[in-house]
């Protein structure tokens, strides 16, 4: 049972969403600074990242689970590991957090605080692959939840640093990391108006995982019958 109380996980849940997406914007300024290779830049924004969700779900996910993302939080929700009264406070805690971790780049960058993306992220292709990022999220966090708890922060930061390469839209499966992301015009952003899909793309792909994984993971009772014995 988590001790720690709303105000202390409304406070975790913010600094490792803005944390998170400081990174995400920060080092992919960081990485189109210092190479014009498209594919090294990626690489740059890829490890960061990963190495970044290690950090934040193992020192503050024995405070607030370490959730970041509303598409794990509404899991939760669904699933009744998360209050329905803490869910509201959940949610405006990431997404400010997101925004608040976009500023925090932008200014170490030197760049305005906030600013309109322009990188167009749209179509069948890129859709779908946020079903399937945050499919293989939210599988990976259940199922290491259930067999090892412990493992959790390298699941995820592994998962993401390979999912970033085998989607087409390099993995976002995070609607507060999305909106933060389209206040950026820099490598990681995306166009405010491309966000509605890539939305209702990461909360499908989150829906779908809980229904396969409350199957997959609900262990059954096998009969195991007895031979009949042969009457003397």
């Amino acid at each position: 049972m988590n001790t720690f109380d709303l105000p202390r996980r409304f406070a975790a849940e913010a600094l490792g969403t803005g944390l998170l997406v400081a990174t995400v914007v920060g080092s992919g300024i960081m990485a189109e600074t210092l190479t014009h290779d498209t594919a090294l830049a990626l690489l740059g924004n890829t490890l960061a990242t990963g190495a970044m969700l290690v950090v934040l779900i193992t020192v503050l996910g024995p405070i607030s689970g370490a959730h970041f993302n509303p598409a794990v939080s509404l899991v939760f929700r669904l699933n009744r590991s998360l209050p329905a009264r803490d869910l509201v406070a959940y949610l405006v805690a990431q997404f400010a957090g997101g925004i608040a971790g976009t500023t925090a780049a932008h200014l170490m960058f030197a760049l305005p605080m906030l600013e309109v993306a322009t990188k167009l992220r749209a179509g069948p292709a890129q859709w779908f692959s946020e079903v399937v990022a945050t499919f293989g999220l939210v599988a990976v966090i259940l199922a290491g939840l259930r067999f090892e708890r412990r493992a959790v922060p390298w699941l995820v930061g592994l998962y993401i640093t390979a999912a970033y390469w085998f989607t087409a839209s390099t993995s976002f499966a995070n609607p507060a990391v999305a909106v933060a992301r389209s206040l950026t015009n820099t490598f990681s952003g995306i166009r405010p108006v491309d966000l509605p899909g890539f939305i209702a793309a990461e909360l499908a792909g989150a829906l779908i995982a809980l229904a396969l994984m409350s199957w997959l993971l609900k262990p059954e009772t096998v009969q195991q019958h007895q031979p009949l014995k042969a009457k003397p």
